[in-house]
């Protein structure tokens, strides 16, 4: 390999993990760690098991890990460890993979922002393709993994049964945690729509304050201590995949030439529609980014189908979340979760692309 291209490819690498690190890590992934370390240290598992685990009715748990997520405008990265943390913690296989999904490919903010740039038509396609997408996977998750799924759900309700009841008191102190912790994570986004990265920054460090104070008050040492012990396993676990992935994308991003991008996905056919759903899931887009592209794209001829499928698994996937994926999960996992998605996000598109 030339000399030339080596150093323009690492350059490349280094400039992705740069901008990154810059615009992601404070404000998107230190609360997304933190959060998912409160759920595993301080969730009680036996709401989370009696809503969202194994025993639970599809009717109830898949729509509900659906809803809940819709509030979440974090992109594919950001999800994982709160997604792993509520999995940890006594989630079904099947709500756990549905709220990986959705939050990043189907969040208010985004559904928003996708009506402002390309229209409603394409903000109910999205909502349908997200939605069918979540479904189908999680059923098949809960399908290929059922024994493991059960034999786990019989621990954890025989661990959690052994653990007293929380008390009012302590309730509603774990529950003003996680509530400022989730405005921690959601609102430097919600309020710092189209403002700068500084003030999104300034918008965290005065949430940082009420929060700071009130665990200050409110826990003890030894409960601060199990919080940032649970946060730093996450850290590790996920972290330096991240890094990796998102250097990788930075290099593939380099040798790939716009141009084949622009010209691959201008027909509504399968083919596209694949290529569309490939490029989506190994590129990295923060959240809303994807809507302006796709935007984009559409001008240069982009078919509605492909175009449709870069909505969903743009945001929805990437090259560092799958890694991450098969690290946190187990590798045959992640891998049936990415080629479903892949899979049937195709076809749904394809089909939505065809008939609208």
């Amino acid at each position: 390999m030339d000399l030339e291209l080596l150093i323009n490819l690492i350059l490349a690498g280094i400039n992705s993990l740069v901008d990154y690190v810059a615009l992601h890590v404070i404000t998107c992934l230190i609360p997304a760690f933190l959060l998912a370390g409160a759920i595993n240290t301080f969730l009680s598992k036996d709401v989370i098991i009696r809503y969202l685990g194994y025993a639970r009715s599809k009717l109830v748990s898949f729509p509900l890990a659906a809803i809940s997520s819709l509030g979440l405008a974090v992109c594919s990265c950001t999800i994982i460890p709160i997604a792993s943390g509520l999995y940890k913690r006594g989630s079904s296989i099947g709500p756990a993979f549905i709220f990986l999904w959705t939050a990043p490919a189907l969040n208010i903010l985004a559904i928003t922002y996708t009506g402002s740039i390309l229209g409603l038509d394409f903000v109910i396609l999205r909502i349908i393709g997200a939605l069918s997408t979540s479904f189908l996977v999680g059923l098949i998750m809960v399908s290929i993994f059922r024994k493991e799924d059960i034999e786990r759900s019989t621990k954890l309700k025989a661990g959690s049964s052994k653990l007293g009841a929380s008390s009012p008191v302590k309730s509603r102190k774990i529950l003003g945690l996680i509530i400022l912790l989730v405005a921690l994570l959601l609102l430097p986004n919600y309020l710092g729509v189209g403002r700068s990265y500084l003030e999104k920054f300034l918008i965290f460090i005065i949430l940082l304050v009420p929060l700071s104070i009130y665990v200050w008050r409110t826990m003890s040492y030894l409960e601060i201590k199990a919080w940032i012990n649970e946060t730093l396993w996450f850290v590790r676990m996920i972290f330096p995949l991240l890094l990796a992935g998102v250097f990788i994308v930075g290099v593939i991003g380099a040798i790939l030439p716009e141009a084949w991008v622009k010209s691959a996905v201008g027909r509504n056919d399968l083919i596209s529609t694949f290529l569309a759903n490939i490029i989506g899931a190994l590129s990295y887009f923060s959240t809303m980014t994807e809507a302006p592209f796709v935007k984009m794209l559409l001008g240069l001829g982009m078919g509605k189908a492909p175009a449709l499928a870069l909505l969903l698994t743009g945001p929805g996937m990437s090259l560092p979340n799958m890694i991450a994926i098969m690290r946190i999960f187990h590798w045959k996992k992640g891998v049936v979760y990415i080629v479903s998605v892949i899979i049937i996000s195709t076809f749904i598109s394809l089909l939505l692309g065809n008939i609208f």
